[in-house]
């Protein structure tokens, strides 16, 4: 599992850790993390320290100071390190003391040839973008070059993701003790390059963000076992489709069919095209476990939700079915429920825009979460899961930009609904239904069609239980 924690948690447990260590080793336990980081990239890049150009931009804070003291070790090692401060009179008096003392220097102007950029700017004390005299620096980063963030790219909002100005793009984000959510969902996270963690030591609580891997994954999917028959694995009702999108229904089937449920039951009027193309789907009422309702359903069917939300039976909500749900209703239910909305539905359940949702997207999840009394997977570039019930957000790890195209949610909605079927909680049949679906898409590579990521799932499927 990796898991991320708030600028606020992270603080306190680096107060604590900090009273217990002399004075200044903290920070040098990161400049020594962040130099090796710099050290291994630079030997990939041009085979070595020594003769390197870097160059560190430098704010006033201990974010400045770690590029420093992390220059000064690299100058140590024979590379030539340059310092520009975005404030000269407000520089890391220590950090500096140790880059002149290894032979580096001050320039007013950012080098227009070098090797690696270190941005010390802001770190995750930042908040609202670079200001001018920071942006102006970055924007003088001669093109190519690469660049590592120290902690977080300036400018990335540590807490959200959020990125609400000017800000720097990273090739590589050296994080201290603990990733920070804005690392892991954007915009932030397409910000940040590849993160590698360094370990300071700090003792840190329950996180308030977690994004599931190969063995979490593994160790939530249904398995069969000797005893099992198609009814004890969990039938997964199917409600979706129309006259004018038959489609939606057949993918959202393709995907309950390999979700690990015993059976899939559909009900529509799609019931043709899909026996045409999976002859194993059950056809018309009886008892399920879990119901997928909404996908290509059209308006006017809302009655037809309102229904299966009054039922006890597990309940997944996806597209059309999304709109015009009664709060208060949802959160009286006591069997399961999962939504699952685009951004755009989301704004539309939480009375917002679609540019708010998508800029705050943390917060979003969270809130339809608490506001629906239900777990809620928030589709998009970076997939989040949230439960009214639980303080912790997953973020989806895997997945591919070819995922943009029409069908794939109506996929991940049979998929999900499958494993829901399956015994899974409402938050984690969305999880690892969105692994999976992400997995699956990488798998088939691009372009792809909807169809194409169910009939990848099975080897995504393996992939997670064997990786």
């Amino acid at each position: 599992m990796r898991t991320a924690y708030s600028v606020e948690t992270v603080r306190a447990a680096e107060r604590e850790l900090m009273a217990r260590l002399p004075e200044g080793a903290l920070m040098q336990r990161a400049a020594a993390g962040l130099a090796a980081a710099c050290a291994g990239l630079l030997r990939s890049g041009r085979g070595g320290v020594y003769g390197a150009r870097v160059v560190l931009l430098v704010g006033p804070g201990d974010n400045g100071g770690d590029a420093l003291y992390a220059g000064a070790r690299l100058a140590r090692r024979g590379a030539g390190v340059t310092a520009v401060p975005m404030d000269p009179e407000r520089l890391h008096a220590g950090g500096l003391a140790a880059l002149r003392a290894a032979g580096g220097h001050l320039a007013r102007s950012v080098p227009q040839r070098a090797d690696l950029v270190l941005d010390g700017l802001l770190g995750i004390g930042g908040r609202g973008g670079l200001r001018p005299a920071a942006a102006a620096l970055v924007e003088r980063i001669p093109p190519g070059v690469p660049v590592v963030a120290v902690d977080l790219p300036s400018g990335v909002d540590a807490d959200t993701g959020e990125v609400a100005g000017p800000a720097v793009t990273a090739d590589v984000t050296v994080a201290f003790g603990a990733y920070k959510p804005g690392l892991l969902i954007d915009p932030g996270a397409s910000r940040a390059g590849a993160v590698h963690l360094v370990d300071i030591g700090l003792e840190l609580p329950a996180p308030e963000v977690e994004a599931l891997q190969h063995a979490d994954v593994a160790g939530l999917l249904p398995e069969p076992t000797a005893s099992s028959d198609k009814y004890r694995r969990g039938v997964v009702g199917i409600a979706a489709g129309s006259a004018q999108y038959p489609g939606a229904a057949v993918l959202a089937v393709a995907g309950a069919l390999r979700g690990g449920a015993g059976a899939v039951r559909y009900v529509g009027p799609a019931a043709e095209a899909v026996l045409a193309r999976y002859p194993e789907t059950l056809i018309g009422p009886g008892r399920v476990q879990a119901w997928v309702v909404g996908p290509g359903i059209g308006e006017g069917r809302a009655g037809e939700v309102a229904e299966l939300l009054a039922g006890d039976t597990a309940v997944l909500v996806d597209a059309d079915g999304l709109r015009g749900l009664d709060a208060g209703a949802l959160r009286a239910r006591t069997a399961p429920t999962l939504l699952t909305p685009h951004a755009g539905e989301a704004a539309a359940l939480l009375g917002v825009s679609r540019e708010s949702v998508e800029a705050g997207r943390l917060d979003a999840v969270r809130t339809l979460a608490q506001r629906y009394g239900a777990a809620v997977l928030l589709k998009g570039s970076t997939t989040l899961v949230a439960s009214g019930g639980d303080a912790v957000v997953r973020v989806n790890p895997t997945g591919t930009p070819w995922l943009a195209t029409a069908g794939s949610g109506d996929v991940l909605s049979g998929l999900a609904g499958s494993l829901l079927a399956g015994g899974l909680s409402g938050a984690d049949a969305g999880a690892v239904g969105a692994y999976l679906h992400g997995l699956a898409a990488r798998r088939a590579g691009g372009p792809l069609l909807a169809h194409q990521v169910a009939e990848a799932l099975p080897g995504a499927w393996r992939d997670a239980r064997h990786p």
